[in-house]
C-alpha cells in the first residue's frame, strides 16, 4: 500500500477512484436518511446506464461533449490555468458548426471536417482572447473565461435570431452532408441517438496526450505551467506558451459544441442559459486526474449519471436531484485527495 501511495501515477488512479466510491457511499447514506432505498435507487441507475442498447448508446453519446469539455479543462490545468471558460468557447463552436453545416453544400467527407474545424477554430479564437489579456497584462483569466461565457451565451443567441432563425427559438438545421448522425449506430443502440462524435472525442483525446507527452511544444507548455521563470530563464517564450494553451484549451472546447450542433441536436437553440456541459468539465477533468485517457473514462461516468438520472426517479422514486449531490460528493472527495491519502497512508501504516 506505501509503495502505491508513493507512486503519484498510481496514486492519481486510485484516488478517483475511491473518491467516486466514497461519492457514491455518502450518497447512499442520504438516500437512506430521505427514506428512499439505496440499493433500489442505484439498481435503477446502473440499470438505465447499462440495461439496454439504447441506455448505453444515450450515455455514449451524453458522455462526447462532456469529455471534450474535460480534456480542454485538463489541458488548461495541465499548462497552470484554470480555462473556466469552457462553456463559452463550447457555444461559440456550437454556432460556427452549425453555420458551416448550414450554410455550404459540400460532399461529406469534406463538409463534417470543415464543420469541426469551423467550431474548433471559434473555440481557439474565444480562448485566445483571455490567453492574450493573461500573457500581455498579466489579466488572470479565471475572471475573463467568465465575463467571456456570458458574452458568448448572448452573443451567440442574437446571431442565430438576425441571421439563421428558423422560428421556434431554434436555428435552421444543418444540411445531412454536415451531420455526425448515423443510421447504423442508432439501429444497433435501438433507436438511441448515438453519432459519429464519439469517434472524434477519441481522435482528440489521442491529440491531447500526443501534444503534452509527445512534443517538445507540450513540454514547453508544461514547464510554463509548472515555473515561468525558470521557463523564461531556459529561453521559453512564456507569453507565447500561455496564448497557445489557452487557444488549443478553447479549440478542444470548440469541438465539445460540435458535437451537440452536428451530432445531437442538428441545430442550436436560442439560449437563454449555460448548457452547464462547460462547467461539468471542470469536475470530469478532476475525476480523471487530467489524463485524456482517464478523462474519457470519467466522462463515460458522468455521461451515464446524467442520462440515468431519470431511471432513479421512474423506477425507484428517487429524487433526480439527488444524482446532482453524488456528483457534488464526487468532486468534493477529488478535492480531497490530499486528505484521502493521508487516511490511506494511516491505514497502510496500523495495518503493518
Amino acid at each position: 500500500m506505501q509503495k502505491l501511495l508513493k507512486n503519484d501515477r498510481l496514486f492519481n488512479i486510485v484516488v478517483p477512484v475511491f473518491s467516486a466510491l466514497l461519492g457514491m457511499l455518502v450518497g447512499g447514506i442520504i438516500m437512506l436518511l430521505g427514506g428512499y432505498n439505496p440499493i433500489t435507487g442505484f439498481g435503477a441507475l446502473i440499470d438505465g446506464m447499462f440495461g439496454s442498447p439504447k441506455g448505453i448508446g444515450e450515455m455514449i453519446r451524453a458522455a462526447s461533449p462532456l469529455i471534450l469539455a474535460g480534456l480542454a479543462v485538463g489541458f488548461a490545468f495541465k499548462t497552470g490555468l484554470f480555462n473556466i471558460g469552457v462553456e463559452g468557447q463550447l457555444l461559440v463552436g456550437w454556432l460556427a458548426s452549425v453555420w458551416v453545416g448550414y450554410a455550404l453544400d459540400l460532399p461529406t467527407v469534406i463538409h463534417v471536417p470543415l464543420a469541426i474545424l469551423a467550431a474548433a477554430l471559434a473555440g481557439g479564437i474565444w480562448g485566445m482572447i483571455p490567453g492574450f489579456l493573461k500573457a500581455r497584462f498579466k489579466v488572470h483569466e479565471v475572471i475573463v473565461t467568465i465575463m467571456l461565457n456570458y458574452v458568448a451565451l448572448y452573443v451567440t443567441a442574437d446571431i442565430i435570431k438576425r441571421y439563421l432563425y428558423a422560428g421556434n427559438e431554434k436555428s435552421y438545421k444543418i444540411n445531412e452532408s454536415a451531420s455526425l448522425s448515423s443510421e447504423f449506430l442508432a439501429s444497433i443502440t435501438n433507436g438511441s441517438r448515438l453519432h459519429w462524435g464519439i469517434a472524434v472525442t477519441i481522435i482528440v483525446a489521442f491529440i491531447m496526450w500526443f501534444i503534452l507527452d509527445k512534443t517538445t511544444t507540450g513540454y514547453e507548455l508544461k514547464a510554463v505551467g509548472f515555473n515561468q521563470h525558470a521557463s523564461m530563464y531556459a529561453g521559453m517564450n512564456v507569453s507565447k506558451n500561455i496564448v497557445l494553451s489557452m487557444s488549443i484549451s478553447g479549440a478542444f472546447a470548440g469541438v465539445a459544441g460540435a458535437m451537440e450542433g452536428l451530432g445531437t441536436f442538428q441545430n442550436m437553440t436560442v439560449l437563454s442559459a449555460f448548457t452547464g456541459t462547460g462547467f461539468d468539465g471542470i469536475a470530469v477533468a478532476l475525476l480523471g486526474a487530467n489524463n485524456p485517457f482517464g478523462i474519457v473514462i470519467a466522462g463515460l461516468l458522468f455521461g451515464g449519471l446524467n442520462t440515468a438520472a431519470p431511471q432513479m426517479n421512474f423506477n425507484a422514486n428517487v429524487p433526480q436531484e439527488l444524482v446532482e449531490i453524488i456528483i457534488a460528493l464526487i468532486i468534493f472527495f477529488v478535492a480531497s485527495g490530499y486528505l484521502i491519502r493521508l487516511i490511506l497512508m494511516r491505514f497502510s501504516k496500523e495495518g503493518k
